[in-house]
């Protein structure tokens, strides 16, 4: 399986596209990033247009079971993040 790009081609590729400096560029990711972040947080969703959307989710309580030893352990529960793929984004990569 190919590798993906690192943060750092990231950067260089979108600052060639858009003719924006790296360090421009970097910052619009971290502010896109903190943004994502702070929305989901407050909210419960973030949605970026074409890609996909954050969604925070509470996981309710259950039995689970320890691989090592076959022993049965409550398993609490928690919020967690999902990421939904947008529909653009299914059809234009597969």
């Amino acid at each position: 399986m190919a590798k993906g790009m690192t943060k750092s081609q990231v950067l260089q590729a979108l600052s060639e596209k858009t003719e924006m400096s790296k360090k421009d560029v970097s910052m619009f990711m971290d502010a896109l990033a903190n943004l994502a972040y702070g929305e989901t947080k407050k909210s419960g969703e973030f949605t970026l247009p074409g890609f996909g959307k954050l969604v925070k989710k509470h996981r309710a309580a259950r039995m689970g079971r320890n691989p090592a030893t076959g022993e049965q352990i409550k398993i609490g529960a928690k919020t967690v993040v999902k990421f939904r793929v947008a529909k653009a984004a299914k059809d234009s990569i597969l």
